[in-house]
């Protein structure tokens, strides 16, 4: 790393790279860091368990590289997710 990061930044990596659909590049591009460095905050800062838990569920991972994925862009909608109209969830 090349530069101290705020506790802020830090759980907002942590954040990043829990969540399925954020691909590394998105780490590296906002916050400088690339794959091996962020593995390495997260060993770093979370318990054992967690950090082995969250290795066994990103590794391999498609989702998380974007040179693996198979969307090219745009987000993906589950065709279950209800749809919003005017901050009301509207029924099927």
């Amino acid at each position: 790393m090349k530069e101290k990061l705020s506790i802020r930044n830090i759980d907002r990596i942590i954040e990043m790279a829990w969540e399925d659909r954020t691909p590394f590049d998105a780490i590296l591009f906002q916050f400088g860091l690339k794959e091996q460095e962020v593995i390495n905050l997260m060993r770093r800062e979370m318990k054992p368990s967690s950090f082995k838990m969250w290795r066994k569920r990103v590794q391999g991972r498609k989702t998380k590289h974007l040179k693996k994925r198979i969307f090219e862009e745009g987000r993906f909608k589950c065709t279950m997710q209800r749809q919003i109209t005017h901050n009301k969830i509207s029924k099927r």
